[in-house]
């Protein structure tokens, strides 16, 4: 997908709460048409990021800019052109989903065409249902919608899928690549490991406040120590020594009578090998590539993390062969 010009620009955004950074000296750019993603534990200052960018907040030091316009002196100009989806918002139970989305189109002089968006978003059968009766997934199809009631350029996606099914999670995906697909820029804040390396285009990992590495999913999982791993039971035992001198290997760890090796592609090779020259047979062979969930594990050093701080929607390695 070609990109163009940076749609959101942030340089050196610096936000303090009581003497403490959360953001300290975050720098990126959004391309025109690409789905930006933001990375990290909780509490690394991924919310305060986007809520400057939001216009929410007022940045310390730094400087953010949407389409050229300032979130703070231009206020009312950036959100025409920005719609947003914050981590936590509720609507008054009682509401009717159509009189949501009438009640959102007349707050913009130039709003969506209702009616299609609920459509779009498989809203049309929900529109006499009251918000607190909505399924959590309709709720975040809703919130969607609304984001988008009013023609924006780019929308912010904060925690969208948190609290849902693995099915409401993976529509909800669908309806993001939708929105992209349509020409709206996606800024996207997630600390789901799957979800970020299936939409993103490229994604900041933000970890302490700091910008630990900007690149596309595929770029930092080639960052990650190791970029495959071998595991496997031998039908006799190896000896330790002759492991540890195999290429390129980073790690090599027992558990019982299962073996787990820790390398690259050239460490794969090795052990075929070392297995054919010992005539040893490899029971349960699996050989995985590293995902975006351990190149987060490197950047951050987080090994101990809690699933709420981390999250793999699904196993963290993905079968190559076996």
């Amino acid at each position: 997908m070609p990109l163009n010009k940076p749609l959101i620009e942030v340089s050196e955004l610096r936000k303090t709460y009581v003497g403490r950074p959360a953001v300290d000296g975050v720098s990126f750019t959004v391309e025109e048409g690409e789905i930006f993603g933001i990375l990290g534990p909780n509490g690394a200052g991924k919310t305060t990021t986007v809520e400057c960018v939001e216009g929410l907040r007022i940045p310390d030091s730094g400087t953010v800019r949407v389409a050229g316009l300032s979130p703070v002196t231009d206020h009312e100009k950036v959100t025409r052109l920005l719609g947003a989806q914050l981590q936590e918002s509720e609507l008054q139970p009682k509401i009717l989903v159509r009189e949501a989305l009438e009640l959102y189109a007349s707050f913009y002089p130039d709003p969506a065409d209702w009616r299609t968006l609920a459509e779009r978003l498989g809203l049309t059968d929900k529109l006499t249902t009251r918000f607190a009766k909505l399924s959590g997934g309709q709720k975040q199809r809703l919130s969607i919608a609304l984001a988008l009631i009013g023609n924006p350029r780019v929308v912010v996606l904060d925690e969208l899928t948190t609290g849902l099914d693995p099915r409401a999670r993976r529509d909800t995906w669908k309806l993001i690549e939708d929105v992209r697909d349509s020409g709206v820029t996606v800024l996207l804040v997630t600390h789901f490991m799957e979800e970020a390396q299936r939409l993103c285009d490229r994604i900041a990992v933000i970890d302490k406040g700091r910008v630990a590495a900007l690149d596309s999913p595929s770029g930092l999982i080639r960052r990650s120590s190791s970029s495959t791993v071998i595991s496997f039971t031998p039908s006799r035992p190896l000896d330790a020594p002759d492991l540890a001198v195999l290429p390129e290997v980073a790690s090599v760890d027992h558990r019982g009578e299962q073996v787990t090796i820790t390398g690259t592609d050239a460490t794969v090779n090795a052990v075929i090998t070392l297995l054919a020259q010992h005539r040893i047979t490899a029971r349960q062979l699996r050989v995985t590539d590293a995902t975006l969930d351990d190149a987060f594990l490197d950047l951050t050093g987080e090994p101990d993390a809690p699933a709420s701080t981390v999250v793999a929607a699904t196993p963290s390695r993905t079968d190559k062969a076996a």
